[in-house]
């Protein structure tokens, strides 16, 4: 997401550093520059023209046309401009009271991802050490039911649901109604001494087709300590309408964007707050249920300015980490000091970083790596082509790569459907991703991040890039000489 804002914003900044002197001229040039990008990622105009006004009139200050860098203090008033555009936010769930569970109401229109939210709404209220009961409120949709029960199984979560009957339209003609479900799914988690209720109520196609009375009801009925309204980011200003619609109903505490890892243009996350007073709270990532994230306006700001978001990685990282056991960890550094490291420890990084989430996003929370992917290129498609080339491979080859010559390289190109020339670039960013991590063995997690994120601000990363080591002539060694050093030092 993003990623047509972050190179306009870019250039736009580029050209005021560039500048020998700031005028009031040259900035309002630059920033209409930035109006254009923000409508081109749909923000709502309204909302980009205030934007611009308050940014206009703290960088046409004198402060600023008489600092050393004017361009990085108009960069820090876009950042702070963003943060206040964003936020604040409060993303803390809300606490149970003295006569039973804390509950959450969820409302949306249909396929803009409530159920699947409502899993990892609780997933997240299990993480932190909650005990949530989900609520099966759309009563419009069977499929929802089972879904949701799905979900809860998998979570290990209580789900409740109470069956009805329906005719050959799909209404329900039968069993208790939302109101009734919602409140009996409260009075069961009272039973089970559950302290979060998150119920997932009924939506329509469009908003003039929600059953908004029904809403109301449960809404007055229940008195949710939260109530979110849940929409999808591929919408664009048609989210920041809706929300806007089911606030005036509702008084929504807050709004869940759903799919921000797609080709979102990033204009609902800009306009939300702004429209309608109300703040985002999290952020859905992808279909995992462990792909709900925290809204942080500060780290939106710095990925959006291309600056990357180091704490949202490092709790991704932290996340995928506690799932490797130190018994594992020891035997891969231990592997990376002896340069046993294989293309098959290579393969097992890469599904690692996959757990992450999208290599796109990745690349966007580390700092100055955001734009080095060339437009177009699909970071993930690119691991993919790697993992076929490395499973294309037989065993002995991944666990010797001097073994690959000009032959074997043509066979790992035909098995995979990749070119030869791919498989060698291949075999040289092993060697260089084995030297990298080599030299950050034994390092913290925050200082191989801070090592990475300075490589690629010098351009490590870009395609072509080599990581010269001490003595290293730019001269990569054919297989056959590297065979041949290998056995001197057996010799030796």
């Amino acid at each position: 997401m993003f990623e047509s804002l972050q190179r306009t914003l870019g250039d736009a900044i580029k050209r005021l550093r560039g500048r020998g002197r700031l005028t009031e001229a040259n900035i309002r040039e630059a920033l209409e520059e930035v109006r254009i990008a923000l409508l081109d990622a749909d923000v709502n105009h309204q909302v980009a023209r205030d934007f611009l006004d308050r940014v206009s009139k703290k960088a046409v200050g004198q402060e600023v046309l008489r600092t050393l860098n004017p361009g990085e203090q108009i960069l820090k008033i876009l950042y702070d401009e963003l943060v206040s555009l964003m936020g604040p936010v409060d993303t803390s769930l809300p606490k149970p009271g003295k006569d039973g569970p804390a509950v959450i109401m969820l409302c949306g229109l249909q396929g803009q991802g409530k159920t699947t939210t409502a899993a990892k709404l609780a997933l997240t209220a299990l993480n932190k050490g909650r005990k949530p009961l989900l609520v099966a409120a759309d009563l419009q949709r069977p499929a929802a039911m089972e879904q949701l029960r799905i979900l809860g199984e998998q979570l290990n979560v209580p789900v409740h649901i109470e069956p009805g009957t329906y005719d050959e339209r799909g209404n329900r003609t039968g069993g208790p109604g939302a109101v009734q479900v919602c409140k009996n799914g409260v009075a069961r988690a009272k039973q089970l001494l559950r302290d979060l209720v998150i119920l997932d109520t009924a939506g329509r196609l469009h908003v003039a087709e929600m059953p908004m009375e029904e809403l109301r009801q449960i809404d007055r009925t229940i008195q949710p300590d939260h109530a979110y309204f849940v929409c999808d980011a591929l919408t664009g200003q048609d989210a920041v309408n809706s929300a806007k619609a089911f606030n005036d109903a509702l008084e929504l505490n807050g709004v869940i964007l759903t799919k921000m890892d797609g080709d979102a243009r990033g204009g609902a996350a800009l306009s939300v707050k702004e429209v309608t007073k109300v703040p985002i709270k999290f952020l859905g990532m992808g279909e995992k249920l462990d792909r709900l994230e925290e809204f942080r306006p500060e780290g939106l700001a710095q990925r959006i300015l291309g600056q990357g978001d180091i704490l949202s990685l490092v709790d991704k990282v932290t996340r995928v980490q506690a799932e490797i056991t130190e018994e594992e960890r020891l035997r891969q550094q231990k592997k990376l000091e002896k340069g046993t490291f294989s293309l098959d420890d290579f393969r097992k990084q890469m599904e690692m970083l996959k757990k992450m989430g999208s290599a796109k996003d990745l690349l966007a929370s580390m700092p100055g790596m955001g734009n080095m992917m060339p437009a177009g290129q699909d970071p993930d498609q690119s691991l993919r082509r790697i993992q076929g080339m490395i499973d294309a491979m037989t065993k002995a080859e991944r666990a010797d790569p001097d073994l690959i010559d000009y032959n074997r390289r043509l066979r790992i190109a035909k098995g995979s459907g990749t070119k030869a020339e791919e498989v060698k670039q291949l075999l040289n960013q092993f060697e260089q991703a084995r030297g990298l991590m080599k030299m950050f063995a034994g390092q913290s997690m925050f200082e191989k991040i801070k090592a990475m994120t300075n490589l690629g601000k010098m351009g490590a990363f870009m395609p072509g890039a080599r990581i010269a080591a001490k003595g290293d002539t730019g001269h990569r060694k054919s297989p056959r000489e590297r065979a041949m050093e290998r056995k001197k030092k057996k010799k030796g």
